[in-house]
């Protein structure tokens, strides 16, 4: 597999993002992991999932809200965004290959008691996950989000978006993302969005995520979304939805997963002021919501045993597929 690493000048002095990076290999081939590490070491971590064309930049006025208050912070870049390694052939993304590749940075980091924060394809891998290995999480928050298993419809806004990623010999990715918000990204703030991508060669990522959504029931992920879904209609830890009020994408996604998921009966939905990138319009009400739920749950008497998780992983192996 061969793949692209972007100059770290693209990413200096960038407006909001005083983080410290941190890297990790994902994959046998050499692939490498950019993610930002932020709160105290030994809390439990909010792993926040950012989603296409995007990447951890996306979460950087929600980090210090979330850190400052007592929580660590885990924000990775997926494969083919932001600081980590970049594949040039849309044939080597896989939705598998982008599950795996977050559950190495996991294994890696050996983080359980997680508390997912997902968007956009950040809730496609994100609640897989979950779904997959319901030991290491204890709590999920979703805002504009889903997992499809290509049983339903899906919007037509999505089948020309889906379109455009594939075939259009422009693909501008700052002005993708302003599209997607309510406000207006500043000149700093589009800079920072294409710094991940100094030529249409470090873009195979970002046109391939379209294409892996399944949109068709015999799509090669359909049956394991599927197989998520029995464990997230069981799913009885807490589930928080944040979906914003102008997300064309994802309209009534928050209904669905509430209807569905036991683990939101009772739960403080909120509807956020935003467009798609919800994290660009509304950061810090979004982060306010994660931490309350946080503090319920401390407040909660715990269950399980936290020793006993973080043993299994660190006995777990990297794997790709």
């Amino acid at each position: 597999m061969e793949f692209l690493r972007t100059p770290e000048e693209r990413f200096q002095r960038l407006t909001d993002y005083p983080f410290s990076s941190h890297y990790v290999d994902v994959d046998p081939c050499g692939l490498r992991m950019h993610f930002l590490d932020e709160g105290p070491h030994q809390a439990d971590p909010v792993l926040m999932l950012h989603g296409e064309p995007t990447w951890s930049y996306l979460y950087r006025h929600m980090i210090p809200v979330v850190a400052a208050a007592g929580h660590r912070v885990i924000a990775p870049d997926l494969i083919g965004f932001g600081k980590s390694d970049k594949p040039t052939q849309m044939t080597d993304y896989s939705y598998a290959r982008h599950v795996a590749w977050v559950l190495n940075l996991l294994d890696s980091l050996e983080l359980d008691r997680i508390t997912l924060v997902a968007q956009d394809w950040g809730s496609l891998i994100g609640l897989r996950l979950a779904a997959e290995h319901p030991d290491r999480f204890r709590a999920i928050v979703i805002g504009n989000g889903m997992l499809p298993t290509g049983d339903f419809k899906v919007p037509a806004a999505f089948h020309l978006w889906r379109t455009f990623a594939v075939y259009s010999p422009w693909f501008p990715i700052a002005r993708i993302i302003n599209t997607g918000c309510l406000k207006k990204l500043g000149p700093e703030e589009l800079l920072a969005y294409d710094a991940p991508f100094p030529s249409a060669a470090f873009k195979a990522g970002a046109r391939a995520f379209p294409r892996l959504v399944p949109i068709t029931p015999d799509d090669p992920a359909a049956e394991a979304n599927r197989a998520a879904w029995h464990v997230l209609r069981a799913w009885k830890k807490p589930f928080l939805t944040t979906f914003s009020n102008a997300d064309p994408i994802t309209r009534g996604g928050a209904d669905y997963l509430q209807q569905h998921i036991p683990g939101s009966q009772g739960q403080p939905h909120t509807t956020l002021i935003g467009g798609h990138f919800l994290q660009e319009d509304s950061p810090v009400p979004f982060a306010r919501a994660i931490n309350s739920l946080l503090v319920s749950l401390d407040d909660a008497p715990a269950k399980g045993s936290r020793g006993s998780a973080a043993t299994g992983a660190r006995s777990r192996r990297r794997r790709t597929d």
